[in-house]
């Protein structure tokens, strides 16, 4: 994901960034903060030189030879590295006069990184194609010259080199530094050589049914980003509330809600930390919120009886709002994906969805022919919002109840199916979407989904359960679909959803989800078995997390 590079250290978001990430993962000062070039200071004391003497310099203290060091074992990080040839030698460790360097020509893709990552350790920043002893040089490596955020991390002779073909691995390798400092305080010699095993890696937010501040969540995308997640899904209307301001329709905006300001400085984070900020409103249900500000487009049954959320299909005026919607916040959410929603639409949990809703039904043969159903009024809503969002070249994703089998319609086959259950109307076995080729990402609702108050049998998730027994693999239940499918499935989200919002703070949301969080990236990261036991993850994760 590419990003507007903007100086840390400039307006509220961006100093606040870095420092939250000075606070939550803090080494030893070493000397002053990140913009400082590191000036050598005039002596002072009986030591110093009158002016115009000449000083010879103080040789150097002679390093050990590399021989003498025992050959070195991987760095301890979470997400757990993929590859460490080791060698002997002293390692790297911050120093007073160490800095972060950026090469003029890369300056404009990586100072955001080499200036985080200076503030984070103390260092001093510079932009110089000439490095000295003790430097962590960042530089970008040809297009093409490894997979897509991959890095390679070396340390040797005293230095650290920290390359690869995109900004976000070289992010990402800054990160493994942060934390080899943070656990150990100092970076092992030898090299790394490390990329993550799944694209989507991240975090679903449900800010409908619970009110979240801006700086709660930009506290979520560092911790986040410190996983090397790279996804923020943003649920922000549901039937309890519309959450981000609207021009188009200031109606149906609740109290309290996030302003644009607020969603410009938390997409600008975001893009800083590599992390995607996948956008949802959620329809054709879900949409109470609306319906209370528009109560003409409500969907009725055949018996004049009002369906919770859900809007009237065969209304025109329910796809123009809809779509006024989808057309003001799409500037707005600069990222690359969008998700349509989709999910339990209500006129397609009873029995005979034709008899119930005779609206419905007729709209569907009218459009479609005379063998059309309700499911494929449904199927063409959805694609009809498709068509609103994929001329501004974002992914396309629905969750998995939405998109149906059989019919005259079928969705359409760029839309990713955000696979959360088997047992909702419509859902079908996982095998299904990946045998027709659809692209597939994992929200197993029985491993990763955190849904405040437990209701309706949801329990918690535990980082044990998840580092244990998922893999990106188990769509639905605890069975794994087979392997052959793993490319076709994309990656994963943690998903919290405030169903009873009154039940845990935010700061309990935010301590329950830390574990879960860190195993879910380690399994997203590296597709072997880990090799450490629980226990022992578990305490590293804490030790190196805020």
């Amino acid at each position: 994901m590419r990003k507007t590079t903007r100086r840390l250290g400039t307006g509220r978001t961006i100093a606040t960034a870095a420092a939250a990430a000075l606070v939550s993962f803090a080494v030893p000062a070493c000397s002053a903060g990140a913009d400082d070039h590191r000036a050598t200071p005039a002596p002072t004391g009986p030591s110093a030189t009158a002016p115009g003497a000449t000083v010879s310099p103080a040789a150097p203290t002679p390093s050990p030879p590399a021989s003498s060091y025992a050959l070195s074992t991987a760095p301890r990080t979470v997400p757990s590295v993929r590859e460490h040839t080791p060698a002997r030698g002293p390692g790297w460790k911050p120093a007073p006069a160490a800095r972060v360097v950026v090469a003029p020509a890369d300056s404009a893709a990586l100072a955001d990184e080499g200036r985080l990552l200076a503030g984070e350790l103390h260092l001093g920043y510079a932009e110089s194609g000439q490095e000295q002893p003790g430097d962590v040089r960042l530089a970008l490596g040809a297009r093409g010259s490894g997979p897509a955020e991959s890095y390679t991390l070396t340390v040797q002779g005293g230095r650290v080199t920290i390359t690869g073909p995109d900004e976000a691995g070289v992010f990402y390798g800054t990160r493994t530094l942060k934390q080899e400092i943070r656990g150990a305080g100092s970076a092992p010699e030898g090299t790394v050589k490390d990329a993550p095993a799944k694209p989507q890696r991240g975090l679903n937010l449900d800010i409908a049914r619970k009110n979240f501040t801006p700086g709660w969540i930009e506290d979520r995308l560092r911790e986040m980003a410190d996983l090397k997640l790279n996804q923020l899904g943003l649920h922000f209307s549901d039937d309890q509330a519309f959450r981000i301001a609207s021009d188009t329709h200031p109606e149906i905006v609740s109290t309290p809600h996030l302003t644009k300001a607020d969603v410009r400085e938390i997409t600008a984070l975001a893009a800083r930390l590599h992390i995607a900020v996948v956008p949802e409103i959620d329809s054709p249900g879900h949409l109470g919120a609306v319906l209370r500000a528009h109560p003409e487009l409500q969907l009725r049954d055949a018996a004049g009886r009002a369906v919770k959320g859900a809007v009237d299909i065969s209304n025109p005026a329910s796809a123009r709002l809809v779509d006024d919607l989808l057309r003001e916040y799409l500037p707005l959410f600069p990222a690359g994906a969008w998700h349509l929603g989709a999910d339990e639409y209500q006129a397609l949990v009873v029995k005979d969805p034709q008899a119930s809703f005779p609206q419905l039904a007729s709209a569907a043969r009218a459009r479609y022919g005379a063998a059309a159903r309700v499911q494929d009024l449904a199927t063409g809503w959805l694609n009809d919002r498709a068509a609103v969002v994929r001329p501004s070249g974002k992914a396309l994703k629905a969750w998995n109840d939405g998109i149906f089998r059989g019919g005259v319609v079928q969705a359409a086959a760029d839309i990713q199916a955000e696979y959360w259950t088997g047992k909702e109307y419509g859902a079908r076995p996982p095998a299904e979407y990946l045998s027709s080729g659809r692209k597939v990402v994992n929200l197993n609702d029985e491993f990763l989904y955190y849904v405040l108050g437990e209701p309706n049998q949801f329990t918690y998730p535990t980082g044990q359960r998840i580092y244990e027994q998922w893999t990106p693999l188990v769509l639905r239940g605890t069975a794994a679909v087979p392997a052959s499918y793993d490319a076709q499935i994309l990656g994963a989200r943690l998903a919290v959803w405030c169903d009873l919002a009154a039940s845990q703070t935010p700061a309990q949301v935010a301590a329950g989800i830390r574990m879960p969080l860190a195993a879910l990236s380690q399994k997203l990261w590296d597709p072997r078995p880990p090799q450490a036991p629980w226990s022992e993850f578990r305490s590293l994760a804490g030790r190196l997390g805020p």
